[in-house]
């Protein structure tokens, strides 16, 4: 699954930029910025930093990404690293 602080409509909005998406979407909203907080990528001010952890079935940290905020990931290295799960 996939979780931000960006709503619903974003969320939908950047997985169909990507050509769709298998999984769920979730959004880290209330309360605001949880779960990134729990990540330590919760930013002063409650926005989260831009980063992409993969976590596998048993709950293991397999990924970890972050970037400037204004910094797109590369989305093939996503990819690549999703691959290796399977």
């Amino acid at each position: 699954m996939g979780i931000s602080c960006d709503s619903s409509f974003s969320q939908k909005a950047w997985a169909e930029s990507i050509g769709g998406i298998s999984f769920p979407l979730l959004a880290d909203f209330w309360p605001h910025g949880e779960t990134a907080k729990k990540y330590g990528v919760l930013r002063d001010g409650g926005f989260p930093e831009r980063a992409l952890f993969i976590i596998d079935k048993q709950g293991v940290v397999r990924y970890i990404d972050v970037h400037e905020l204004r910094e797109q990931p590369d989305e093939e290295v996503l990819f690549e690293e999703l691959r290796k799960l399977h």
